[in-house]
C-alpha cells in the first residue's frame, strides 16, 4: 500500500512562482517573437479584432488574462514579493491586449509598490510618467497627492508643498460626479501642506496651516489632529505661552484623542519652561494618575509618555532643588510597574529625596529594600543598583559615625552639645 506525500506549503509557493514566472516569461517571448513593441497600447489597438464571435471571445479572454495579471501583482505587493509583483505589472504595461484603463492601473499599482518598498525614486518617476501621459485623468488628484507624499519622503519639501497645491487646483477642473471625493482630496491635501512645512521645520507656517485646518468641516479625529499639530508647532517655534493655551483647548475638547498623552508631555515642559512649576506638577501628575479605561486604547502610548514625562520633570525639579515635587513625581512612577528593571532605578531616586530632605531613617530604610531586592534578581542592571544603594548605605553610616564623633568633642572640650545643623533647604509642600 502506497502512502500519498502532500507537498509542503513551502515547496507550493515555490512552484506557483515558478509557474508564474514562465507563464509571464512566454508571454514576453511570444511578443518579441511577434515583432511587437514593449509599450503601452492605444484603446485601438486593444480593441482591434476581426468581429468574429471566436475574435470576441478570445479578445474577452485576453482582457481577463490582463486584469488577472494586476490582481496577482497587487496580492504580491502586499505580501512584500516585490520582484514576482514588479513582473506581473510589467508584463500589463508591454501586453498588446491590454487597454488604457489596465496601463493606467499598472503604472499607478506599480508607483505604489516601489513607494512601500522604499524606491522613493523610482516612485517619483513612474507618478511624473503617468501625469505626464494622461493628463486631465479622473485618477490624477490621486496620483498628485501620492507623489506629493513621495516627494516629501525624499526630503524634496519645495516640489511637495507645489505638489500638494497641484491637487487642490486639480479637483477643480474635474467633472462634479466625484465631487465628495474630490473635495476630501483637496482638504488631505491642505493637512499634507500644513505636515510637510512642520517636518521641514519651518513651525511658524505650520502652527498656521494647522489652526486654518480646525476651522475646516473635517472629520473629528482630523481635526483633533490639526489642534494638537498646531500647539505641537507653537511649542517647537518657542511661543509658549500661545501652546500652553493651544494644547489646553486641545485637552479639554479631545481628552481621549490618541496623541492625548504626548500633549499632556508637551504642556508640562511648556509650563516649567514658563517658570510655572505648581502648574507643571499638576499636569504631570494627572498624566501619571490617568484612569485605566482612557489608557486601554493604547496602552504602550500612554506608558511611555508617562515615564518620560515623569522622568524629566523629576529630575528637573531635583536638579534645581524642589525636592518634595520630584519626590512626589518619583512616588507616581514607581506605581506604573512592579517590573525590578523599571520600579528600582525610581526607588534609588525617591531614597535620595528622603536622605536630601533629612529623613536619614527612611532613606536607609528605601535603600536596604533596594539591595534585598536585587539578591532575587541576578541581572546586571539590578546588581549595579543593589552597589549604588550598598554605598549610600556606608555613606549614611559614615555621616552617622563622623556628627557622634563631632558631637563627643564637642562636648568634651566646651561641656555643651553642639548647635543642630543647619536644615537641608527645600521648597514648599504644594
Amino acid at each position: 500500500m502506497t502512502r500519498s506525500v502532500r507537498p509542503s506549503p513551502l515547496l507550493l509557493r515555490l512552484a506557483a512562482g515558478f509557474a508564474l514566472f514562465a507563464m509571464l516569461s512566454a508571454r514576453s517571448r511570444a511578443n518579441e517573437e511577434g515583432g511587437e513593441l514593449a509599450a503601452p497600447v492605444t484603446a485601438e489597438k486593444s480593441a482591434h479584432h476581426d468581429g468574429t464571435p471566436a475574435a470576441v471571445a478570445a479578445s474577452k479572454e485576453d482582457v481577463g488574462d490582463v486584469r488577472s495579471l494586476l490582481k496577482l501583482g497587487t496580492a504580491l505587493a502586499d505580501r512584500g514579493e516585490y520582484d514576482s509583483a514588479e513582473i506581473a505589472f510589467r508584463q500589463v504595461l508591454t501586453s498588446q491586449v491590454a487597454g488604457i484603463p489596465e496601463v493606467k492601473t499598472a503604472l499607478l499599482a506599480l508607483a505604489r509598490m516601489h513607494r512601500k518598498q522604499g524606491a522613493l525614486t523610482k516612485a517619483a518617476a513612474i507618478y511624473e510618467k503617468y501625469l505626464k501621459e494622461y493628463p486631465g485623468d479622473e485618477r490624477t488628484p490621486d496620483a498628485l497627492l501620492d507623489l506629493g507624499r513621495t516627494l516629501r519622503s525624499m526630503g524634496a519639501y519645495r516640489l511637495a508643498i507645489t505638489r500638494f497645491y497641484s491637487v487642490i487646483n486639480s479637483t477643480l477642473k474635474l467633472p462634479s460626479e466625484g465631487f465628495d471625493h474630490y473635495q476630501q482630496l483637496a482638504k488631505t491635501a491642505q493637512f499634507e501642506i500644513a505636515e510637510t512645512h512642520f517636518q521641514a521645520g519651518d513651525f511658524v507656517e505650520a502652527s498656521k496651516f494647522f489652526s486654518r485646518l480646525r476651522l475646516l468641516d473635517l472629520a473629528p479625529a482630523d481635526r483633533a489632529r490639526a489642534q494638537f499639530k498646531a500647539g505641537y508647532s507653537l511649542s517647537l517655534q518657542g511661543d509658549r505661552e500661545a501652546a500652553t493655551t493651544m494644547l489646553r483647548q486641545y485637552l479639554e475638547q479631545w481628552p481621549d484623542d490618541s496623541n492625548g498623552p504626548e500633549a499632556r508631555y508637551l504642556l508640562a515642559v511648556n509650563l516649567r519652561s514658563l517658570g510655572r512649576g505648581d502648574e507643571a506638577m499638576n499636569a504631570t501628575l494627572e498624566l501619571l494618575r490617568a484612569e485605566k479605561p482612557r489608557m486601554a486604547a493604547d496602552t504602550k502610548r500612554w506608558a511611555y509618555w508617562q515615564r518620560r514625562t515623569g522622568n524629566q520633570l523629576a529630575n528637573d525639579f531635583f536638579e534645581h532643588g524642589d525636592v518634595l515635587n520630584a519626590q512626589a513625581i518619583y512616588s507616581g512612577l514607581a506605581a506604573l510597574s512592579d517590573d525590578p528593571a523599571w520600579r528600582l532605578p525610581v526607588l534609588y531616586q525617591i531614597a535620595l529625596c528622603q536622605e536630601r530632605l533629612g529623613s536619614a531613617d527612611r532613606a536607609r530604610v528605601a535603600y536596604q529594600g533596594i539591595v534585598d531586592a536585587t539578591k532575587q534578581n541576578p541581572s546586571p542592571d539590578a546588581a549595579e543598583m543593589g552597589r549604588m544603594a550598598t554605598w549610600r548605605l556606608a555613606h549614611l553610616d559614615w555621616n552617622d559615625t563622623m556628627h557622634r564623633q563631632i558631637s563627643s568633642i564637642f562636648e568634651t572640650t566646651t561641656g555643651r552639645a553642639p548647635p543642630p545643623a543647619p536644615a537641608t533647604p527645600a521648597a514648599s509642600p504644594l
